[in-house]
């Protein structure tokens, strides 16, 4: 299964015998991990966030570990660290649970800012330094973050550098009236596993997941739609309404999610609304606010719909989706 479509419908169609309305949310983790990138999940308690990475992991058949931050949690604890042995006067390596290659960090904001700060090297690097050695981190690597958006004493807003390394922030509401019937119909069995993992087979594996990435790689970017996209991303930067505006990196992650998505649906190119579709979700983080904009109630993705509903177009016939996208 090298081709990316076939990929993702394989993980749409398991996954979406458990979870229910999340089609989008399984789309954007199958375009991260296409694009070998990273993804936020912000949510309130209790609408399947780690279900859904629980399942990610399952259908893909890659390691997953899970790792429950709070505020007293230590670096060494995710990262892991070296145990001397007094009768040998040498250490062993003890390494921590970031050696995987799903990894679940739940409520990153109720960890502490250096602990926060020791996913930084995994998420940039797919490394670990610990003591003063460096050491690879499995391939493929991916970090899913979720963070809990009410207001809480205890959280810990995560640092722009470290924002920017997530491809996506992805807002999971609570589900609509008819969603949430359909998720109780599915569960009334009280026998059954609430989490319905156990009823996921595995479909792929790591050798089928790089080879789609190949494949995302050759997907082709016409010079206009590069223009189109830094577009985009100076405007950002120069939008009255914005402090900071979105970085290279945030060039780079749009573009290559832009790739993945064409590549999921069928496209070996890239289209204007391959941009368009992912521009809020890639770039809603990686902005900050001016004050008078922050004190309006006006958030990032009031924003950056405004910059896509007022960045033109690139002339040429790519601006259309083929039939049935």
């Amino acid at each position: 299964m090298n081709d990316p479509q076939a990929l993702y419908e394989a993980i749409n169609t398991e996954t979406s015998e458990v979870l229910v309305g999340y089609d989008d949310v399984m789309r954007k983790i199958t375009i991260a991990i296409l694009a070998n990138r990273h993804i936020l999940l912000e949510g309130v308690p209790g609408v399947a966030k780690t279900t859904a990475v629980r399942l990610f992991a399952r259908v893909s058949d890659l390691e997953y570990q899970r790792v429950q931050m709070t505020p007293d949690l230590s670096p060494s604890d995710v990262t892991g660290t070296r145990v001397s042995e007094q009768t040998s006067h040498e250490s062993d390596l003890r390494r921590g649970p970031i050696f995987t290659d799903v990894l679940l960090i739940n409520d990153i904001n109720q960890a502490s800012p250096k602990t926060q700060a020791a996913l930084l090297e995994s998420m940039r690097e797919q490394t670990v330094t610990i003591g003063r050695q460096s050491f690879e981190i499995p391939y493929p690597f991916m970090l899913i973050a979720t963070q809990n958006p009410l207001e809480d004493e205890e959280l810990h807003t995560l640092p722009q550098r470290q924002r920017d390394c997530f491809l996506f922030k992805l807002n999971i509401p609570i589900p609509e009236r008819s969603v949430e019937r359909q998720i109780l119909d599915r569960f009334t069995d009280t026998n059954r596993d609430n989490s319905g993992t156990k009823d996921i087979e595995p479909i792929l594996d790591a050798e089928t997941i790089e080879a789609a990435r190949k494949a995302v790689r050759q997907v082709h970017v016409e010079d206009k739609l590069y223009e189109y996209l830094l577009n985009l991303i100076e405007a950002t930067r120069s939008h009255q309404a914005t402090k900071v505006g979105a970085s290279p990196r945030a060039s780079l992650a749009l573009l290559h999610a832009a790739q993945a998505r064409a590549a999921i649906v069928g496209r070996d190119y890239v289209i204007p609304e391959d941009l368009r579709a992912l521009a809020e979700d890639t770039l809603n983080h990686r902005i900050v606010l001016n004050m008078d904009t922050d004190l309006s109630k006006q958030t990032p993705r009031d924003i950056i719909e405004d910059i896509i509903d007022n960045v033109n177009l690139p002339e040429a016939d790519l601006s259309t989706e083929l039939p049935g996208e």
